[in-house]
C-alpha cells in the first residue's frame, strides 16, 4: 500500500493486487490502527485516523462489496478521503460503546452534544475542542449517534510543540462523561507525524 498524501483511484490497487496484499499486511494495518486508538474511560473510544487507516477502509469496501466501477470506486473515496488529516489536524472517528442495548439507548440520550465536548490539550497550550460531524448532523433531540467523526485543528504552536515531543491530553468535558487521559508517547509519535 503506497502513501502519496491523497486517496484517488489512480493510487488504489486493482482489487486483485489488493488481494494479495492484504494476506501479508493486514497485521501491519491493525497494529497501525491500534497504535492510534485512545480509550476515554469505558465507554468512549477515539480512532485517530490516517492516510493508511482510510486507504485500507477503502480498499476492503471495494474488496468486500466488489466495487470495480469508476463511479463505485469514486463515492468510496468520496466517503473516507475526508477522514484524512491534511498536515494541520488531526481526524478522528468518536465511538460510543456500551454492549447492553437499553443501557446504550439511556446513555446516548444523556450524551447529546458529546462530540463537541471532546478536546485535546498540549502541554502549555489552550484546549482544542473538536469540530464534530461536518459532513452530516449525528444527533436529534432525543439522542446522539454512537458513532462522531471529529477534527481537531491544531494551531502552529500546538503542531510545533508535538512535534518537539510535548505531552497531549485527549478529554471530554460534558457534564454526563467527564473523563481525561493522557495520550501514550508511542501514540503521540505516531500522531506527530500527521503534522507539518
Amino acid at each position: 500500500m503506497q502513501l502519496t498524501g491523497r486517496i484517488t483511484a489512480e493510487s488504489l490497487m486493482s482489487l486483485e493486487a489488493y488481494s494479495k496484499w492484504r494476506k501479508t499486511h493486514k497485521g501491519e494495518v491493525i497494529a497501525h490502527r491500534k497504535l492510534r486508538t485512545v480509550h476515554l474511560g469505558d465507554h468512549v473510544t477515539v480512532q485517530f485516523e490516517s492516510e493508511m487507516s482510510m486507504r485500507y477502509q477503502v480498499q476492503e469496501m471495494l474488496r468486500i462489496e466488489k466495487i470495480f466501477e469508476e463511479e463505485g470506486i469514486q463515492q468510496e473515496i468520496d466517503a473516507y478521503a475526508p477522514l484524512v488529516p491534511d498536515g494541520t489536524n488531526w481526524k478522528a472517528t468518536l465511538l460510543i460503546e456500551y454492549p447492553d442495548e437499553n443501557e446504550r439507548r439511556r446513555e446516548l440520550a444523556r450524551l447529546i452534544g458529546i462530540e463537541d465536548r471532546m478536546f485535546v490539550e498540549v502541554e502549555g497550550h489552550e484546549r482544542i475542542y473538536a469540530l464534530a460531524d461536518e459532513d452530516l448532523e449525528r444527533e436529534n433531540e432525543e439522542k446522539t449517534s454512537a458513532v462522531h467523526f471529529l477534527r481537531f485543528e491544531l494551531p502552529a504552536g500546538s503542531r510545533e510543540a508535538i512535534k518537539a515531543g510535548a505531552a497531549v491530553k485527549l478529554g471530554c468535558d460534558h457534564t454526563n462523561y467527564p473523563a481525561h487521559v493522557s495520550m501514550a508517547a508511542e501514540t503521540l509519535a505516531s500522531l506527530a507525524g500527521d503534522l507539518r
